[in-house]
């Protein structure tokens, strides 16, 4: 599989990726939970830790004020934002943000605020001063865009006036903390031409990254399959990145005995066949959705948690790491209410740096393997091996999700000096060596 084969669509993605995404991870920060004081300034001081552990996108869950009318739980959900103007106080004011984005950019991390762009609070002023913004039932009610959804109301883009508001309250962030996009929440739902003229006003202030939470190969935001519109082509012109939900899945039905491993290789040549090698996918084992509705990783995983999160780091794609993996957090976090995560010392930490250090540094594992090239290595049902060349350079993963050790033969191909980039052990592999795999294991070895 060579990924720097011309794409017979790659004429239609013209979007041009902010350099410093080359080899970036990103973080997920759910301000709320992550502290006992749950503020900006709280986390603040978790920075140096996340760029220490080779993260270079700092995703903050909604910062805005939260609606009172209709709301779930004590504190409401994140996502019903009443005023895209306002920092909630729970978190800290304005200046607490500017400070956070401050530090981390002295830090060389970039931050991205979620947007919530579909849908408003009950209580948005917006919903009084503009009803005609808002989707109207047969009775000229306001409706939520999926019904569980019951504290938010669904937004009409088919008024012109609510497109410049909402390009206008993007650009303010940018203009007033200096942040560096945005991720942005069930983005299909919103019409893709939005998305196309608001991110050419961003990037007239600086260059931005876009992640959209949809999946042009799987149904988001609670649609079925028969609603998903395959032609949304959010990543030609708007955004940078989607979530890789049919991965994250896939791996979920792995680990479920549904699925056999190696159809892995049918989800990349899926991915191969709608996207050109520039676009980025975002994969990962949890987020604050996955964590608090579908269950932590260890619940869904289960034996397999550490090898299926290095396939995530590791295959073609930008890994994602969600607030408090690093401490090997076995709890479903709350989501309307208080439920501050036990960090317990970081167990995971140097895992996690391990993989995103060398994610960070190596030329064949950029974001949009322009230039690399990734080979499938033959292997047993339970072990998924693969190696990332760029020229001279490589890197070489091997995952077993079996209760026994496994071996893997290696093909001429792979002989070389290698470093175990757990272990630090110097090898040497001889044409048609066997590469030991551990149960429920892994090696990563990078090529000297």
């Amino acid at each position: 599989m060579t990924y720097s084969e011309l794409h017979p669509n790659a004429h239609l993605f013209q979007l041009q990726h902010p350099a410093w995404a080359a080899h970036a991870s990103i973080y997920e920060v759910n301000i709320r939970q992550y502290t006992p004081e749950g503020t900006f300034r709280a986390f603040e001081e978790h920075l140096p830790r996340l760029a220490a552990m080779g993260i270079t996108i700092v995703w903050l869950m909604p910062i805005h004020p939260i609606g009172q009318v209709n709301r779930k739980g004590t504190l409401g959900s994140q996502y019903a934002v009443q005023d895209y103007y306002g920092v909630n106080p729970e978190f800290g004011t304005l200046d607490d943000l500017r400070h956070l984005v401050q530090t981390a950019h002295a830090l060389g991390l970039y931050v991205l605020l979620d947007w919530v762009a579909n849908h408003t609070s009950w209580d948005n002023p917006l919903a009084e001063q503009h009803p005609e913004w808002f989707t109207k039932d047969a009775l000229g009610q306001f409706v939520p865009p999926v019904a569980d959804w019951h504290d938010v109301i669904d937004l009409d883009y088919n008024q012109p006036a609510l497109r410049r508001y909402m390009t206008d309250a993007l650009l303010y962030w940018v203009r007033e903390a200096d942040i560096d996009g945005y991720r942005c929440d069930v983005a299909g739902l919103v019409p893709t031409d939005f998305w196309d003229a608001a991110r050419q006003e961003l990037d007239q202030l600086k260059p931005v990254f876009m992640l959209a939470e949809w999946d042009e190969l799987y149904p988001s935001g609670g649609l079925t399959w028969a609603e998903f519109n395959s032609d949304t082509k959010l990543l030609e012109r708007a955004f940078d990145m989607t979530f890789g939900l049919r991965l994250h899945y896939l791996l979920d039905h792995i680990a479920e005995g549904k699925q056999p491993l190696h159809d892995i290789d049918v989800y990349l040549a899926a991915e191969r066949a709608k996207y050109p090698p520039s676009v980025y996918l975002m994969h990962f084992t949890s987020n604050h959705d996955v964590n608090s509705w579908d269950g932590t990783e260890y619940e869904r995983l289960g034996s397999n948690v550490l090898p299926f999160a290095v396939l995530t780091c590791l295959l073609p794609g930008m890994p994602l790491v969600y607030s408090g993996q690093e401490a090997a957090l076995n709890k479903r976090l709350e989501f309307f209410d208080k439920d501050t995560i036990d960090w317990r010392g970081y167990p995971l930490q140097d895992f996690y740096t391990r993989l995103l250090q060398l994610k960070k540094r190596h030329p064949a594992l950029h974001n949009g393997q322009l230039e690399s090239r990734f080979q499938r290595l033959p292997s047993a049902p339970d072990v998924y091996a693969f190696i990332r060349h760029h020229g001279a350079a490589a890197v070489l993963v091997a995952v077993n999700i079996s209760a026994e050790p496994q071996t893997l033969e290696l093909p001429a191909e792979a002989a070389g000096n290698y470093l175990d980039v757990f272990s630090e052990e110097q090898l040497l592999l001889q044409p048609n060596n066997t590469l030991p795999v551990p149960a429920h294991g892994w090696r990563v070895l990078e090529k000297r």
